[in-house]
């Protein structure tokens, strides 16, 4: 026997499973990482492409880094100027010397009675906006209507009594709503406001006359809403005790451009600023409001051509309708803001926001020609694309003068810019479908537009109408 031959038969052998041990380990190692790579991936592509804005939101508050693959839209994108510009050929100097008085008001708001005393056809007119019955007390308006047209006010004063609301995701109309309504100790929280006012979370949007609509059929005070208003005015319902909601512009540290409310609270003429509730920012120093300069209050206000919302008990119905004065008639407030408008375009025909508010006014006024050129020239100027979350009169001006395409390439930017969760990009989508005859894709929008709001009258008529 050799020495080698006796040497192997001395060692003991291994046994089997020592050597493969190290390599079984090594490749389950691997194996895992290699899924837990593929469920990263699987995972952001959810979390980017599945879940709703709302969900990503509740993941980023857990963990902030998943921001980074939230899907971007370009912060500096706009609206696309129109397909076909110039609209019955009126030209931006036509519209700058367009004469206030010329259309009606839009079908959904009645234009007040012809009668001889201005404050009786005003008061009639907000009996039918908010629906309470004050028709009665018209003869008792000819000694308010002798009252001094200047309401003299102090040169300072606060509102207590409203409950801040910090906003839930996506909430700030229901959040400032119910912010307002604690002034009349509403104890509803803001969830409650969201329920009526956006049934699916996600809307972008929620206007003014929703929020006018969800005062006065939920609660027991009363709500109204204006194009048109300005600081003075504000002032003026301040002073006298009634909470006011403003629509504005907004662009907090951070992020690009968004519409916004905001509840004032109170002002101050020795140091030229409002105080206001932000449902975002909170309630600044000790609680008393945060400061905001008059002018940048009117600059971010101008955005939505002024409107506001006061919310007042019945009982003073009649003071809002003399703090209102010319406002209180819903074609007479557009007028005013169309003068206001044009003054502004005058004084810089690059403000786009001026020629937007033109358009929107003239909506108003149903002066849908000239509304359309002024929507034209302010998109030619630069719009941002989120314009279109929130205001809709492009929208209404080019329908109502056979703009088809116009209205689908506004559609398309809402479509592609998180303007699915809009209800009224699928409505008009629905009424250009329905004009062009093609009345399956029509009752598919109107749907998706209930979908998101079945509390949505407009798509539920139109809907009805196709099937009628």
């Amino acid at each position: 026997m050799s020495r080698q031959e006796d040497m192997r038969r001395n060692t003991p052998d291994r046994p089997q499973s020592a050597g493969g041990t190290p390599r079984f380990l090594l490749w389950l190692v691997i194996g895992l990482f290699l899924l837990a790579i593929i469920g990263g991936f699987a995972g952001i592509y959810v979390f980017r492409n599945v879940l709703r804005p709302g969900q990503q939101q509740r993941i980023i508050d857990i963990a902030p880094f998943m921001s980074a693959f939230v899907a971007r839209t370009d912060p500096n994108a706009t609206i696309p100027t129109a397909i076909s510009p110039g609209s019955g050929g009126i030209s931006p100097e036509d519209l700058l010397n367009a004469p206030l008085v010329g259309g009606t008001v839009e079908p959904d708001e009645e234009a007040p009675d012809a009668t001889d005393e201005p404050l009786e056809a005003a008061m009639l007119t907000l009996a039918r906006l908010t629906g309470a019955s004050i028709a009665q007390a018209a003869p008792d308006a000819a000694p308010a209507a002798q009252e001094t047209a200047a309401i003299s006010i102090p040169r300072e004063h606060r509102l207590f009594g409203i409950r801040h609301v910090q906003q839930t995701w996506n909430n700030c109309g229901p959040a400032n709503i119910t912010m307002a309504l604690s002034f009349y100790s509403w104890q509803e929280d803001q969830e409650y406001a969201a329920s009526f006012l956006k049934p699916d979370r996600e809307d972008k949007n929620v206007n003014p006359a929703e929020m006018v609509a969800f005062v006065n059929e939920q609660t027991n005070v009363r709500a109204v809403t204006r194009m048109g208003g300005d600081m003075d005015l504000i002032k003026q319902f301040i002073a006298a005790e009634f909470p006011v909601i403003i629509e504005t512009g907004y662009a907090p540290e951070g992020y690009d451009w968004i519409g916004h409310y905001r509840t004032v609270v109170g002002y101050d003429d020795n140091l030229q600023q409002f105080y206001i509730y932000d449902s975002y920012l909170g309630t600044g120093e000790n609680g008393a409001g945060l400061a905001v300069p008059y002018m940048e209050f009117d600059r971010d206000w101008q955005a939505f051509n002024r409107t506001f919302i006061v919310i007042y008990h019945p009982d003073r119905e009649r003071e809002v309708v003399r703090i209102l004065g010319e406002r209180a008639d819903v074609a007479r407030s557009a007028e005013l803001a169309l003068e206001v408008a044009q003054q502004e375009a005058r004084a810089n025909p690059r403000n786009q926001y001026a020629w937007f508010n033109m358009g929107t006014s003239l909506v108003k006024l149903g002066r849908y020609e000239e509304a359309a050129a002024a929507f034209d020239q302010a998109s030619q100027i630069g719009l941002h694309f989120r314009m279109l979350w929130y205001q809709f009169g492009p929208y209404e001006a080019y329908y109502n003068v056979g703009r088809y395409d116009d209205v689908m390439a506004l559609v398309n930017v809402n479509l592609n810019n998180g303007g699915t969760y809009v209800e009224e990009t699928h409505y008009w989508q629905g009424m250009v479908y329905a004009a062009q005859g093609q009345t399956d894709l029509a009752r598919q929008a109107f749907n998706r537009a209930l979908g998101h709001n079945p509390r949505f009258v407009a798509a539920q008529a139109a809907l009805d109408e196709l099937t009628a």
